[in-house]
C-alpha cells in the first residue's frame, strides 16, 4: 500500500485484518491509506533500495577519508525521491558540514543527517532479545517512552544491568510495556513490609506473587506462611 508518514508517502505492507475500534481509541493523527501499490510503485521501491545502498557506501567512504567520528546506522531515500535521510550515532558533537557538502554534490537532491540515540539504533538494526523474540521496540512499541529503575523494581526484576537491559545498552523497553499491568494487578495487594493479621497470627508482608494473588508473611514466631489475597 502507498500511505502517507511524518516522511511524505512510503511503500508499506499490510500485517493486520481489518478491525473495528472505537473512536475514543484511534491513535492520534491517523493518517488515510492513499491507494493499493502498483507496479510501478514497486519498481520505484526497487529503485530506492538501490540508490540506498549507493549511498550508504559513498557516505561510509567519505567518514573514513574526513575521519568523522560518527557511526553511519541506516541510510533512508524517500519514496518521492525528494530527500535522503542519514542516521547515525556519535559519542560527541560533529561538524559535518563539508560531508553533507560531498553528498549533496553527488546525489544532487536535499541530504539530512541525524544523529539518533542507542534507542533508536536498536530499532532500525533490530536483533532478538533475551526472550528469543524480536526487540519490543521494533515491532511492538511506537513510541520509545522513558524506562526507569523503579519499573524494574516494581516488576520484583533483578536489578543487575545484564539482565534489565537490552541490544542497546539501555533498559529493556519491555519494563515500560507491562509496567502498567503491574501496578492495576498489585493495586490490591498489601504492600511488601506491612503488617497484617492472619489466621496464624500477626505478621509482615515479605513477598507478593501478584499471578497466583498470594503473599508470603513472616509470623512474629519467625514461621513463613503464604496467604491468598482473597482470606484476607
Amino acid at each position: 500500500m502507498i500511505v502517507n508518514t511524518e516522511n511524505g508517502t512510503s511503500l508499506g505492507t499490510v500485517i493486520t485484518e481489518v478491525k473495528s475500534v472505537p473512536i475514543y481509541k484511534l491513535p492520534i493523527g491517523l493518517k488515510n491509506v492513499v491507494r493499493k501499490a502498483t507496479d510501478d510503485d514497486l519498481r520505484t521501491k526497487k529503485e530506492n533500495e538501490v540508490m540506498e545502498q549507493e549511498a550508504r557506501q559513498f557516505c561510509l567512504e567519505k567518514i573514513r577519508e574526513r575521519e568523522l567520528p560518527m557511526k553511519l546506522i541506516e541510510v533512508e531515500c524517500l519514496f518521492d525521491k525528494s530527500q535522503i535521510i542519514f542516521y547515525f550515532t556519535a559519542e560527541i558533537r560533529v561538524d559535518f558540514r563539508e560531508l553533507v557538502k560531498d553528498l549533496v554534490q553527488r546525489f544532487k537532491i536535499r541530504i539530512e543527517l541525524r544523529q539518533i540515540g542507542a534507542r533508536h539504533e536498536a530499532r532500525l538494526v533490530k536483533g532478538l532479545g533475551i526472550c528469543g523474540r524480536e526487540v519490543c521496540c521494533a515491532n511492538l512499541i511506537l513510541n520509545l517512552d522513558r524506562v526507569s529503575v523503579k519499573m524494574a523494581k516494581e516488576q520484583s526484576v533483578s536489578l543487575n544491568p545484564e539482565k534489565i537491559s537490552g541490544l542497546c545498552g539501555r533498559l529493556m523497553c519491555c519494563l515500560a510495556f507491562e509496567f502498567d499491568v503491574y501496578q492495576d494487578m498489585k493495586r490490591d495487594i498489601p504492600k511488601c513490609g506491612k503488617m497484617i493479621n492472619t489466621a496464624e497470627g500477626r505478621g509482615k508482608i515479605i513477598r507478593q506473587n501478584i499471578f497466583k494473588g498470594e503473599i508470603v508473611v513472616e509470623l512474629e514466631s519467625g514461621k513463613e506462611i503464604t496467604v491468598n489475597i482473597e482470606d484476607l
